[in-house]
């Protein structure tokens, strides 16, 4: 990308009752001159300040932020005017006539890594932060851009740093008789830093968890209660709720959160056998739904006169019963019922009268985290950190063979290899391509 020139884009979402057209270059402040106008002009001695004005007729407030004490590090102008598709794109058509650029995805916030404002791991942090669906997910986004992580992946690398000086020194005044560290110190050190590591590596499950969610599945016959249950969990009345059976005809999908979990919740077409054509559609659309389905809440009518036929569709089903919750629903017509084994986890619930929900969360984070009520994690590395932990970590082990043997030539070359890697997680070495590649998935605007 190009970091000389300047851009320009929306930066609010459409529809809100205020627009952000944020401009950022050498050429801000002239361009955002000849765009707003107010009883006060845009310039260097009224920076920092809101300014009322107009643009394009319309009521709008005006700032200029001087670089480098701004997000991207250039100087920024922002203007702000009334909210909608309409009124912002007037002022975008104007901004881009005055000769800025339009921003590309990601391209404000890649300016500000260039600019040194932010470090690799923190701009990732302000995808994370924008996308974030629950609360474990916004504050660990947080945590990162306040730098958790890069602070972590430095100090590993000064350590790191401090043994292939040693390591080089070695080599460059092999004749002087210096106080060097024994191997077995550096030895040490390495296997501690291999352990770290790993512990990084292991957080890398709850990341992907936290940013991308889960997909749970709503599953079962008629009236089991999988649209009600869908509604209980949702704190809304997002499904239609029948006595009829067959009412859902096709797959309903709603964002949520369980226990600080992001996930999608989809309530599927119950399974049976039908001549209607309509529903036998959304079945099919069901068994493929449930066949990706990372965890499936499986409907069970406890009150149903003939258990053998509620439970025959999930043993067809149940190729994976880890990833299955068997709920028997209705639990409160018939208390003291005597309900079949099954292969898969179950609990007992109703949710005419929402008991038994919270045993039913307890299994949901069980098999999610592996294990109840999850702490909240402190740092948790996404699959691109994943991929470069990796590769510093099976370089370790060769590198304390070599520091045994006394081999400091090729330890220091592998010492370099497993910083480089790390230092690629924090973007201070970094091929621009990758970069291009994952600042192109921001959204316009950041």
């Amino acid at each position: 990308m190009n970091t000389n020139d300047t851009i320009c884009a929306i930066c609010t979402g459409t529809g809100g009752a205020i627009s952000i057209i944020r401009i950022a270059g050498p050429d801000a402040l002239k361009i955002g001159a000849e765009i707003w106008q107010g009883a006060a002009t845009l310039n260097e001695k009224l920076a920092r300040q809101m300014l009322y004005g107009h643009s394009g007729g319309d009521p709008a407030l005006a700032v200029y932020m001087p670089g480098p004490r701004s997000y991207t590090g250039d100087d920024v102008v922002e203007i702000h005017c009334h909210g909608g598709a309409l009124a912002a794109k007037r002022v975008l058509d104007a901004t881009l006539k005055a000769k800025a650029r339009a921003a590309k995805p990601g391209e404000f916030t890649f300016r500000a890594f260039v600019n040194g404002k932010l470090d690799l791991t923190q701009a990732e942090a302000v995808s994370d932060i924008i996308s974030a669906h629950s609360q474990m997910a916004l504050n660990l986004a947080e945590r990162q851009i306040n730098g958790a992580l890069s602070q972590k992946i430095s100090e590993l690398r000064h350590q790191l740093t401090d043994i292939l000086a040693e390591c080089e020194s070695r080599l460059d005044f092999s004749e002087e008789n210096l106080d060097w560290s024994h191997p077995d110190v550096f030895i040490i050190k390495i296997n501690e830093i291999l352990t770290e590591l790993a512990v990084l590596a292991t957080s890398a499950k709850t990341g992907m968890i936290l940013r991308e969610g889960i997909r749970v599945v709503l599953a079962g016959r008629p009236n089991s209660g999988k649209s009600s249950l869908m509604n209980l969990l949702l704190g809304c009345e997002r499904a239609i709720v029948s006595q009829i059976p067959g009412t859902t005809r096709d797959t309903i999908e709603e964002g949520a959160q369980l226990r600080g979990i992001p996930i999608r919740l989809t309530d599927t077409a119950g399974l049976r056998d039908s001549v209607d054509q309509i529903e036998n559609l959304g079945i099919g659309r069901s068994r493929q739904t449930i066949s990706l389905a990372q965890i499936v809440f499986w409907l069970l009518d406890a009150s149903e006169p003939d258990l053998k036929a509620e439970v025959a569709e999930l043993e067809n089903c149940a190729a994976n019963p880890n990833r299955i919750i068997a709920i028997w629903n209705k639990i409160d017509l018939v208390p003291q019922r005597i309900l079949p084994d099954l292969k898969c986890p179950s609990v007992k619930i109703s949710v005419l009268n929402q008991d038994g929900i919270n045993s039913l969360l307890d299994l949901f984070e069980k098999m999610v985290w592996g294990h109840e009520h999850a702490e909240e994690p402190e740092i948790a590395v996404n699959s691109r950190h994943l991929a470069l932990i990796n590769e510093a970590s099976a370089l370790l082990p060769e590198t304390v063979e070599h520091l045994t043997c006394e081999e400091w030539e090729l330890a220091a070359i592998l010492l370099r290899d497993i910083i480089a890697a790390l230092g690629s997680i924090t973007g201070e070495t970094i091929a621009p391509d990758i970069l291009e590649n994952i600042f192109s998935r921001f959204c316009i605007g950041k």
